[in-house]
């Protein structure tokens, strides 16, 4: 039997309406308060280790509070169904077999095939050894996003910053990505730099970025949370 190219991605989207109808705000806003939650609660219990420690220690510690608070707060059980770290899945065209986006969160409106996707990363540009910049932040987290790698299917996604160094959206994403807007190519195809949404004890902002991979689905909403 002669297989397609893309037989992985045929068989992880059968049965999928395509294209995936994007999610509405509401729900995007909730799952924003939910991280929130998670981290102002685990705050109160483990501030040394979330300033202090490896971003898996941290990014374990908020997988557990999350599927506590998905599991136990009725708003958000009718939310998410579930909550999971580096669970692999495969990029857009079946090519990569085990990419490991930081948190897939598993919606209740959704198939199971489709979860939301959380990147995060550490920002702390005082410590010059641990490059743990903004740079690192777009290429190693949002890029993934624009190439496919991570959420292809999705019309939004989340980046999650945990900030060490007091960094701001305003003073250091939407720069940075303003500048590589004047470069050719753009690396991030930004359509809008961040805007910063109301309504949080944290940072919160939306981007909008076009994307580069064979069939993507248009362009993709990028929500930043920067917890501090």
């Amino acid at each position: 039997m002669s297989l397609s190219p893309n037989y992985q991605l045929e068989e992880f989207m059968r049965g999928v309406e395509r294209p995936v109808p994007p999610l509405q705000p509401r729900p995007l806003r909730a799952i924003a308060e939910m991280l929130v939650a998670a981290w102002e609660g685990l705050l109160e219990d483990y501030e040394e280790v979330l300033r202090h420690d490896e971003e898996k220690v941290v990014n374990t510690l908020m997988e557990s509070r999350l599927k506590s608070l998905s599991e136990l707060n009725p708003q958000w059980s009718m939310l998410v169904a579930s909550v999971e770290r580096g669970k692999e899945t495969i990029n857009y065209d079946g090519s990569k077999l085990e990419t490991r986006p930081d948190f897939s969160i598993y919606l209740t409106n959704r198939s199971s095939k489709l979860p939301l996707i959380v990147e995060c990363k550490l920002l702390d540009t005082t410590d010059t050894k641990s490059k743990k910049t903004i740079n690192l932040y777009c290429t190693k987290g949002l890029a993934r996003f624009i190439e496919g790698q991570y959420g292809w299917y999705a019309r939004e996604a989340f980046m999650l910053a945990y900030v060490r160094d007091n960094s701001t959206i305003a003073d250091c994403l939407s720069p940075h990505l303003e500048q590589q807007q004047k470069e050719i190519p753009d690396s991030f195809l930004t359509q809008q730099l961040p805007h910063a949404l109301g309504h949080s004890s944290h940072e919160l902002a939306l981007s909008r970025h076009g994307r580069n991979f064979p069939g993507n689905p248009g362009t993709i909403e990028v929500w930043h949370l920067w917890l501090s």
